[in-house]
């Protein structure tokens, strides 16, 4: 379970980012590029339609919005212009609920919720490299989904930072408590 393949070991911006062919898939982490092939199995993209689904419906007339990968984040430290950002990552799922966020190359800021589907290639990166990311840029919850053992962990900030995960299985339900009465039903997402 290594890390995902990285371009060479110099650092890049956005700005390279946009140069690099729309065939090849990449996330850049604190300028670090990390390579999305090989390409999601039949099951991940099973649970990612089904929890695209119970969200997307619930969130209709709502002002949030929700986005399936590939959907372009880009975390700045500060105020730098987009060309000098060094983190633009592309999360399986992503709930937005600050529509200024939003512009024609994705969006520019912190998301509400970050879904990562786990697979062998990507774990530690996910479990690791992403938790602290998004910790770091106050992401409000971070879900981790494992479709081999039918789990979902999701992290939730408190004064800043990710307190104990909350551990769910194929049989509960997850109530998404950042809104008044989204529940996701496991049972429907590990069927």
């Amino acid at each position: 379970m290594g890390l995902p393949a990285r371009k060479m070991e110099e650092r890049f911006t956005y700005k390279d980012y946009l140069t690099w062919p729309d065939e090849e898939r990449w996330e850049l982490i604190d300028g670090v590029a990390y390579n999305m092939s090989p390409a999601p199995s039949r099951r991940h993209q099973e649970i990612v339609g089904e929890l695209y689904r119970q969200i997307a419906n619930y969130l209709l007339d709502k002002p949030c919005q929700v986005y399936i990968a590939p959907f372009d984040i880009r975390l700045p430290e500060a105020d730098e212009p987009d060309d000098e950002i060094e983190t633009v990552v592309q999360p399986d799922i992503v709930v937005f609920c600050d529509r200024n966020k939003l512009d024609d190359r994705g969006a520019r800021g912190t998301p509400d919720i970050v879904i990562e589907i786990l697979s062998l290639y990507t774990a530690k990166k996910d479990f690791v490299t992403k938790r602290s990311l998004y910790e770091r840029h106050k992401v409000l919850q971070y879900w981790i989904v494992d479709p081999a053992t039918d789990e979902v962990v999701i992290f939730k900030l408190k004064d800043n930072k990710y307190g104990e995960p909350q551990e769910y299985n194929k049989g509960k339900k997850i109530r998404v408590d950042i809104f008044e009465d989204l529940e996701i039903d496991l049972s429907t997402i590990f069927k």
